[in-house]
């Protein structure tokens, strides 16, 4: 059986939280895995049904069924990686881990400050394949997808500027390239490329292109491509939400968080300026 941290224990668990999230921290700078951490944080929440109450962020992508289904394609890296976490922090559950890795993939490059609360349980149960958005696919597949989960237009868009980190692999999605002249940075470029009529070099989806063709979709990146601040805004309220989908926050555990949240902002602004300025430093 796995353990897990009582949630009741308010001052254990958060330090549990906060030693995991420096763990975290270091193993990105290291190894400049922010990319697919935050996919993974993506793929084990995005399954989620509503009406059904099933899938979601519970740990269950570890599961060998559902790490091989073709849109997690290279994902067993990311869980892997997380596994060197998981061995010093055995009481988070993985459910958290791969959460909490995600918020924290967003902050240490450059991205926003998101919400976590723990408190989420892992589940053994895969959902079945075809829940998460086919990247070849348009408007109504994305509102298919994230309408099952409870999400809304903002969020589709929101949520599609994480594509500023990272780049597609030709061996996982058919798709090769970075979405950003600088995938290793979290900003509002996704969308800045979005709206020029020819980015050479970097990569456009069909998922992407119908943000700019869709009436609904664009005026959220013509907002996002001109106000990073709105971006940001929006993005750390949607990731929070996506990373929720069927879980309902102890309320305990909430208060005692707040009181973390400034150390959080500061450690986390000390990590990001020593993150840009290795990435610079490595750039020719």
């Amino acid at each position: 059986m796995e353990m897990e941290y009582n949630t009741n224990d308010n001052k254990v668990c958060v330090k549990e939280i906060e030693r995991a999230r420096r763990d975290l921290r270091a193993l990105i700078s290291s190894k400049n895995c922010a990319p697919i951490l935050l996919r993974l944080a993506w793929h084990d929440a995005g399954t989620y049904d509503a009406k059904t109450k099933t899938g979601g962020p519970n740990g269950s992508i570890r599961n060998e069924v559902e790490y091989n289904h073709a849109a997690n394609r290279g994902l067993k890296i990311a869980i892997d990686l997380c596994e060197e976490v998981k061995a010093k922090h055995p009481r988070i559950s993985y459910a958290d881990l791969y959460q909490l890795a995600g918020v924290v993939a967003v902050e240490v490059t450059g991205g926003p400050t998101i919400d976590f609360v723990p408190g989420r349980k892992d589940s053994t149960i895969s959902p079945e394949e075809g829940r998460l958005p086919d990247a070849n696919e348009g408007a109504s597949h994305l509102r298919n997808v994230f309408y099952r989960m409870g999400l809304s237009d903002q969020d589709i868009v929101a949520l599609s500027g994480g594509h500023t980190l990272g780049k597609a692999h030709r061996e996982r999605s058919g798709f090769e390239g970075p979405w950003t002249s600088n995938p290793l940075k979290f900003d509002n470029s996704y969308f800045v490329e979005l709206l020029k009529a020819d980015s050479k070099g970097l990569l456009k989806l069909p998922t992407d292109k119908v943000l700019v063709e869709d009436p609904e979709f664009k005026k959220y990146v013509i907002l996002y491509a001109k106000d990073d601040e709105a971006f940001f805004k929006h993005y750390s309220a949607s990731h929070k939400r996506l990373s929720e989908l069927g879980f309902t926050p102890p309320s305990s555990l909430r208060s005692a968080l707040r009181k973390t949240v400034m150390a959080v902002a500061v450690a986390a602004t000390v990590v990001i300026l020593s993150y840009l300025y290795e990435i610079n430093r490595r750039e020719p």
